[in-house]
C-alpha cells in the first residue's frame, strides 16, 4: 500500500534548524532542506520602547515524509527545538497529495481537545513588495509572516518551491492564518500588490493538517 506524502514545514530561530533536521532523520525522515528568512510577527519590547525595527532572522525547514512517520517526525522536531515554548518557532504539516490540481483546499487541523483550522497563504512577488504583503495581511487580521528570498542558482537554473519556479529577485511570504480569516487576508494581499495584474506575482492557499508551537496564537 502506498503511503500519502506529507511536507513538514517549520520556521525556527536562526541557528537551531540543523538540530531539528538531525532529530527528524533519527525519527525516520530523509534529508531536510534549510533556507534563511526573516520573521515579521509581533513587536518586541525593544520595538515598543526604542522605536527600533526588530525582525529576527529565521531558518525555514522543509522535510518530505510519508504518512506513517508523520507523528514521530513532528514530535522529534518539536522536542529538538522546544516548540512548546513561545518564540522558538512553529511547525505544521501540509498534505501534498494532488496539490497541483487544487488551488484552495479545505483545512482540518486537529489539536488534543478541539478541531482547529488553519491555512497557509503563500505569496510570491517581485523583490521589494514583501513588506506590503505583510502589512496588508496584518491589517486584515494575520499575526505576521515569514519572508524568504528566491533566486536561481545560475543563469540557466531556477529555484523552485512547492514545484513552482521562482525567478531571480523574488520574495516569498508565508502566512499561517486561522481559516476564518483566510478570505479577508487573501483579498487584502491581492489589493495591496495588485496581484491580478500579469507579472505582479502569485498568491495561493495550502492545506495545513497539524501544527506545533502556535497554541499561543490561537484566538
Amino acid at each position: 500500500m502506498n503511503e500519502d506524502h506529507k511536507l513538514i514545514f517549520a520556521v525556527v530561530k536562526k541557528g537551531i534548524a540543523s538540530d531539528a533536521v538531525a532529530a527528524a532523520k533519527k525519527a525516520g525522515a530523509p534529508e531536510g532542506t534549510i533556507m534563511l528568512g526573516r520573521g515579521t510577527a509581533g513587536k518586541s519590547i525593544y520595538t515598543e520602547m526604542l522605536g527600533m525595527d526588530f525582525e529576527p532572522e529565521k531558518e525555514i525547514i522543509m522535510i518530505f515524509i510519508t504518512e506513517n512517520i508523520e507523528n514521530a517526525v513532528m514530535q522529534a522536531v518539536s522536542d529538538a527545538v522546544k516548540l512548546d515554548k513561545p518564540g522558538n518557532g512553529i511547525s505544521f504539516v501540509i498534505n501534498i497529495k494532488d496539490l497541483a490540481a487544487r488551488s484552495i483546499m479545505e483545512v482540518d487541523v486537529m489539536s488534543d481537545n478541539q478541531e482547529i483550522k488553519y491555512d497557509l497563504i503563500v505569496t510570491i512577488v517581485n523583490k521589494g513588495f514583501a513588506e506590503e504583503v505583510v502589512e496588508a495581511s496584518k491589517k486584515a487580521g494575520a499575526q505576521g509572516g515569514t519572508i524568504m528570498h528566491g533566486r536561481g542558482s545560475s543563469v540557466h537554473e531556477t529555484a523552485r518551491i512547492f514545484g513552482i519556479p521562482i525567478e531571480p529577485e523574488k520574495e516569498i511570504v508565508l502566512t499561517l492564518i486561522y481559516r476564518t480569516k483566510t478570505e479577508q487576508v487573501m483579498s487584502a494581499i491581492k489589493n495591496a500588490v495588485d496581484i491580478n495584474t500579469p507579472g505582479k506575482g502569485i498568491c495561493f492557499v495550502l492545506e495545513v493538517e497539524k501544527t506545533a508551537g502556535i497554541c499561543h496564537r490561537c484566538e
